[in-house]
């Protein structure tokens, strides 16, 4: 019986541990040209700058491959010992469904305590040290962040626009300044001009020919029954403090990249009234920590529930063809991540307590897992 059982064991975890890669593989990709790509593009980032930076990236992909993997290895293996009679064989030796999967559900246990670390400690670090990384590099060298026809939206506090560039020297020049708010405060465009970094004073020097533009009221921007101030300031030079720009720490952490004592920390911080903090901020704010700290651990669980709902299915459609079960296993995860995001949909009224009904697609899952067991045992 161990013979079996190190047999099964060993044949989804290489099935599984290539489905996870092959998953990897593919969110790694997608990830890398969203988050990198335009820094490459630009020349701020060299292919040995960005190969750490895409492999910070790994944790918090496997977040979601890790389930999707297990749950793809599990009916590849399954379905090709159903085609070949295998389990017809041990189920007549008097093997029950449920002894026939224990080692499965072994690995599954192991694939959830693993995602469990991973989301709850490894990925928030290494999100964190990415971003880092990356908002040093940016900052080293702001000049490389200026492209042409784009809309630079990576100032804290304005959006850059450029027709042409070579070198420092920019032509058709578009800047919107923002207020805390991120509401437009003053419009400024110039006909050329120039951009220098001065590193020993942490600022950036532009200089605008032919300036012109507009500027609202600082106290309400979004007034338009009030006409702006229009102004032609002609040639002129402004110096830009880079800690304006980016901030002093140059990104804003979110709650996602904190680790589990850090989440606890900052639910007990609004779990007590505050004094300079209104009790609906504080409820809000308490809501949004409890939603976080519940969706990292249903995400850890979808491990599990995607195991057992994969074991019956994998024994039921008996197909050895890799596609269509690749197929069946993205129907289910796709299912799975939709009811996730319809709930995800209420975390802006935690009266409704959207952070336990996170647990919904799992209980779901889980159950159609028991009644399809049920009626696998009794087939």
């Amino acid at each position: 019986m161990r013979l079996l059982d190190r047999y099964i064991f060993r044949q989804v975890l290489w099935s599984c541990l290539g489905a996870i890669g092959f998953f990897t593989f593919v969110l790694l990709t997608a990830n890398v040209l969203k988050d990198l790509l335009a820094f490459l593009l630009a020349g701020q980032l060299t292919i040995e700058t960005a190969l750490p930076l895409m492999a910070l990236l790994v944790p918090f992909v496997v977040v979601y491959t890790l389930p999707m993997g297990m749950l793809c290895g599990i009916l590849l293996v399954l379905g090709r010992m159903s085609a070949e009679s295998e389990t017809v064989a041990m189920r007549a030796s008097g093997m029950s469904l449920a002894r026939i999967a224990a080692p499965i559900y072994v690995l599954a246990c192991l694939g959830c305590i693993l995602a469990m670390a991973i989301n709850l400690y490894y990925m928030p670090i290494a999100r964190t040290q990415q971003k880092q990384r990356l908002a040093a590099i940016v900052r080293g060298d702001p000049l490389k962040m200026i492209v042409p026809k784009t809309f630079v939206r990576d100032f804290r506090n304005c959006v850059v626009y450029v027709s042409e560039k070579n070198g420092t020297e920019l032509k058709d020049i578009w800047i919107w300044e923002m207020d805390r708010e991120q509401r437009v405060r003053r419009f400024v465009r110039a006909e050329s001009g120039r951009l220098e970094l001065d590193e020993p004073n942490n600022q950036l020097i532009i200089t605008l020919n032919n300036a012109a533009g507009e500027m609202r009221d600082a106290k309400d921007p979004e007034n338009y029954y009030q006409s702006p101030v229009t102004a032609q300031w002609g040639n002129m030079s402004r110096t830009l403090s880079l800690d304006w720009l980016f901030g002093k720490n140059s990104f804003r952490r979110k709650l996602d990249w904190m680790t589990w004592g850090e989440l606890q920390a900052e639910k007990a911080k609004w779990e007590k009234p505050q004094a300079d903090v209104a009790e609906d901020e504080r409820v809000r704010q308490l809501g949004k920590v409890r939603f976080i700290i519940q969706d990292k651990l249903t995400t850890a669980f979808t491990v599990f529930s995607f195991a057992m709902i994969a074991v019956p299915l994998g024994i039921k459609v008996s197909r050895r063809e890799t596609s269509a079960n690749l197929g069946l296993a993205l129907i289910l995860a796709l299912s799975y991540y939709f009811l996730t995001i319809m709930v995800q949909w209420l975390d802006k009224m935690p009266q409704l307590r959207p952070d336990l009904l996170l647990w919904l697609p799992n209980l779901i899952f889980v159950g159609m897992a028991l009644w399809l067991h049920r009626r696998a045992e009794t087939a």
